[in-house]
């Protein structure tokens, strides 16, 4: 489980929202992002590419402060494995990175060998 989200933050989540297959991904980067709405596809404004979001149920109230909603967006920035499988994760994955095979609605994903090692194929071949 990442150590960066709680799961008590993702309690109102009743939907993950996929742009590209996670099947494709060896994992995806995970943040808490204050958006306006509950559903629909949130405005990205990171590096790289947003991959998926959650989307929240009826009872999800917004911040008192600032009247925005609190849900997860998956992404991955330029230099993640997909896109420079021989840069800096190679091997290994960034702090926020979970497979996203084990996310579900209200639960954060699990780091697995395929999210932390290398791709499927690696590990095969490691394990062999």
């Amino acid at each position: 489980m990442s150590s960066l989200l709680d799961e008590s933050d993702l309690r109102h989540e009743n939907a993950v929202v996929w742009l590209e297959s996670p099947d494709d991904l060896d994992y995806v980067r995970q943040a808490l992002d204050k958006t306006v709405r509950r559903r629909g596809k949130p405005r990205y404004e990171r590096d790289g590419r947003m991959v998926g979001y959650t989307e929240l149920d009826a009872h999800a109230e917004a911040d008192p402060d600032s009247g925005l909603q609190l849900r997860r967006v998956f992404f991955l920035l330029p230099h993640d494995r997909d896109a420079d499988p021989d840069g800096p994760y190679h091997e290994g994955a960034p702090g926020e990175a979970v497979d996203p095979r084990t996310i579900r609605p209200g639960r954060v994903g699990d780091k697995t060998p395929r999210s932390q090692r290398g791709t499927a194929t690696a590990i095969t071949t490691t394990s062999a």
